[in-house]
């Protein structure tokens, strides 16, 4: 562009100061598009042929351990079971699972027999007191108490009346706290209806509004018949500035498939 050009404003032509994406060049959306080929993906604009597989090979569970149709059948087999008929067999004596350990000669010590198996003379010893023995724990007569003979609580003997001053109750005299007593709204007072005919009950609800059409309609401020244009001519418009950008990709019309 030749310096004698006149500008509008106080835009000039610059270079960028990064790179912007509209820089760079690419295929542009031809590629994007789905493929119309496999089963999967497949661009729905497009009509689609019946597809087929051939499945997988199942992994067997078991291995099959019959030896077939040709393998001898036993005598006592029916088509209903075993017939029932006892069956003998011989074994062999079954072990012990655990071995009697009979004790030998050296197993017994009979010098630790003791006084049980011998005589033995009389032995002494400076010791203290053997821990069998115990204290004779009979009670003396000290121990025995006689019932007393003095208030109500005699075993043997008669006793007199007696009479006891005790504390004037609360409950009933002229300082009770009648604070604690439970007032009339305490007790629950049964519906006379439970027990007596019912009248009829009646009650006020909210007005029931009209069915209709309840959408929001435009009113006059929300048309703007200075911007029709269908019906008359539009004035020709005018406007400053660079109206195309150097960087705008071209529109791509013929795809070749």
């Amino acid at each position: 562009m030749s310096t004698e050009e006149v500008w509008v404003g106080s835009w000039r032509p610059h270079r960028p100061r990064g790179p912007i994406a509209a820089m760079y060049r690419s295929p542009g959306p031809k590629y994007a598009l789905p493929g119309v080929t496999g089963l999967n993906c497949h661009d729905p604009r497009k009509w689609k042929a019946p597809a087929f597989s051939f499945g997988t090979h199942h992994r067997q569970f078991s291995s099959s351990c019959s030896p077939g149709p040709g393998y001898l059948v036993p005598s006592n087999i029916t088509r209903a079971g075993r017939d029932g008929t006892p069956a003998y067999s011989l074994y062999s004596r079954p072990k012990d699972p655990l071995l009697f350990q009979t004790p030998g000669p050296g197993r017994y010590s009979p010098e630790k027999a003791g006084k049980m198996t011998y005589y033995s003379a009389p032995a002494y010893s400076l010791s203290a007191r053997s821990r069998e023995f115990r204290n004779d724990q009979t009670p003396g007569p000290a121990a025995y108490m006689l019932p007393s003979v003095l208030g109500p609580h005699t075993v043997n003997k008669s006793s007199a009346p007696n009479f006891s001053l005790t504390g004037r109750s609360k409950i009933g005299s002229f300082h009770e706290d009648l604070q604690k007593t439970p007032g009339p709204g305490t007790y629950r007072v049964v519906d006379p209806v439970v027990y007596k005919h019912k009248p009829p009950q009646y009650s006020m609800t909210a007005r029931n509004s009209m069915p209709g059409d309840t959408t929001k309609k435009p009113g006059p401020g929300a048309h703007h018949p200075e911007q029709v244009t269908f019906t008359r001519l539009k004035p020709p418009s005018f406007s400053f500035g660079v109206r195309h950008s150097e960087f705008i990709a071209p529109l791509i019309v013929n795809i070749a498939d």
